[in-house]
């Protein structure tokens, strides 16, 4: 199992001004330890980020009432969304392959 696999989401995870003050790339992954959907797109993910070695990853716990999913309109889990420098320049929701998160990941390359 990967450390993405294992690793469980943040509660609480950041705050918005922590995030909107990340130097650099990040993925900031939104869902919940009992999530289905989130449990089956560990390993998608997972092979997704070795393409990326050093990519910072960060698991937050969503759901009623926290901020910060709110902020990014989370609405399904799990939801990618990737930064630079603390701000969106892509996402994706519910990835159904690797090649969903891969496509979100190319625009690190941009």
């Amino acid at each position: 199992m990967s450390s993405t696999e294992s690793s469980p989401y943040a509660h609480p995870g950041p705050s918005q001004a922590e995030v909107q003050a990340l130097a650099g790339d990040t993925v900031l992954e939104f869902g919940t330890g009992w999530c289905g959907y989130c449990r089956a797109a560990q390993p998608l993910i997972a092979e997704a980020l070795q393409a990326h070695p050093g990519l910072r990853h960060l698991k937050v716990e969503d759901g009623s009432g926290r901020p910060l999913g709110r902020a990014f309109r989370v609405k399904l889990w799990p939801t990618l969304v990737v930064l630079r420098d603390g701000q969106e320049i892509a996402r994706v929701v519910r990835p159904g392959s690797t090649a969903d998160v891969g496509q979100a990941l190319a625009a690190l390359a941009g």
